[in-house]
């Protein structure tokens, strides 16, 4: 029996980066399947989204950010808690770190299982290792919305919580004025899903209904290209709803007549792979996609922690 190279470990090879500007003072960093990261200027400051996982990782963005703005960074706002989100923060030296209530409580629960998890899975992502000074923890958090003025002309940024979906605590932040949502890995435009810490149900159903609602005009999701145009955007929205969809339908029907995690596996494969196959880290989530479905239906409510052993334990019963 051979099963594939684990998650994305032997993915060793530099992406292609572009750094597109969405508007004036609006820039996102999209890297095909690697997270992708933004900033919006302010009249005196900059919001930087995300952190990416080591500063080492996070200062190569920073500088190609730099080529465009000089203004220090008042606000670093992390989408939820994943490692190759958060870890690079300190390279932002960022007056704020803000993030949703859920995800400062996640991290305490699980962020050191999920970084040695994630580094595990995604090596290549971790480059500068050695530069992380520990877990990131946010300075502010909140419920529902946070809003900063962004000062002068530029109008407000919002950060909204629309409900549980890739994890417990996504957020998504909206600029108005550009009607441009960067909404982390709630959404994702041609690239794959990673549900292993989801709450599926949710997700597909009222949360995404609720990202949906704003209307975007342009639309910054997790991973892949931006969605450019309404139209664009609603295709990304119904794209993650599809793949949620469809997951849901052919796990459900094997666990419904009890069959096992493996056949639950190959039929949700099977389903997803002609339309999704080949997008960026589908084979890699498939395992832990499925994995955490199961236990849903199982009536698991909250997602049993990964840690590395867990992982490859997963992994090679489902990959073979």
């Amino acid at each position: 029996m051979t099963t594939k190279p684990f998650a994305s470990s032997e993915d060793l090879e530099a992406t292609d980066e572009v750094l597109e500007v969405l508007a004036d003072g609006v820039y996102a960093l999209t890297a095909g399947g690697d997270p992708t990261v933004g900033a919006v200027e302010g009249e005196d400051f900059l919001v930087c989204f995300e952190a990416r996982a080591t500063p080492y990782m996070a200062e190569q963005w920073l500088r190609q950010l730099r080529e465009h703005s000089d203004k220090p960074v008042r606000y670093l706002v992390l989408s939820h808690y994943h490692a190759v989100r958060t870890l690079g923060a300190a390279a932002f030296d960022a007056d704020v770190i803000v993030a949703h209530e859920n995800t400062r409580d996640l991290i305490a629960e699980r962020g050191k299982q999920d970084w040695e998890s994630e580094a595990g899975r995604m090596p290549r992502l971790f480059t500068g290792a050695e530069t992380i000074p520990g877990l990131t923890w946010p300075d502010v958090t909140f419920h529902e919305r946070l809003t900063f003025d962004l000062g002068g002309n530029r109008g407000d940024l919002m950060l909204a919580y629309c409900g549980r979906g890739h994890t417990e605590g996504d957020i998504v932040a909206w600029l108005s004025r550009h009607r441009i949502l960067f909404a982390g890995d709630l959404v994702e435009s041609k690239a794959a899903l990673y549900t292993g810490d989801a709450f599926h149900r949710d997700w597909s159903t009222g949360t995404l209904d609720r990202v949906a609602q704003f209307g975007a005009h342009t639309l910054v999701g997790g991973r892949g290209e931006v969605a450019k145009g309404a139209d664009a955007a609603r295709a990304a929205i119904d794209q993650t709803r599809q793949f949620l969809d469809v997951l849901q339908r052919e796990v459900g029907a094997v666990h419904e007549r009890d069959g096992s995690l493996k056949e639950a596996f190959d039929a949700a494969h099977a389903a997803l792979a002609p339309h999704y196959g080949q997008w960026p880290i589908f084979e890699h989530c498939m395992p832990f996609d499925v994995a955490r479905l199961w236990d849903e239906l199982d009536g698991v409510e909250r997602p049993r922690i990964w840690t590395a052993e867990r992982d490859r334990e997963v992994w090679h019963q489902l990959q073979a």
